[in-house]
């Protein structure tokens, strides 16, 4: 009876990244959703927890919260720098340089 309510939660929930490497440091990101994208002293958007801190590592990846989905996807189609990965529980790029949608 609760197979496909997990189901369906794995695949709808979104994670996001951001590739320093290709960060251009425009914060088109950080205006789009603050609670989600955060700059580091480096000048650099870093994905940032539910716990308000940044995510420094490589790849890091964070859950989007529901209510930002679109400001977040919004994000990975405007970035001038295509360096922000939104990504499905299933591993498909939903939005971003590997989205096949963008």
């Amino acid at each position: 009876m609760g197979g496909a309510p997990v189901a369906e939660v794995a695949t709808d929930q979104l994670q996001v990244w951001v590739d320093q490497d290709l960060c251009t440091g425009d914060g088109l990101c950080v205006q789009y959703a603050p609670e989600v994208f955060e700059f580091d002293i480096d000048g650099l958007a870093y994905v940032k927890g539910v716990d308000g801190e940044l995510r420094m590592a490589p790849g890091s990846r964070v859950d989007v919260p529901a209510h930002l989905r679109l400001e977040v996807i919004d994000s990975a189609k405007e970035c001038p720098g295509d360096c922000i990965h939104v990504v499905r529980g299933d591993g498909v790029e939903v939005a971003g340089p590997d989205a096949e949608d963008d």
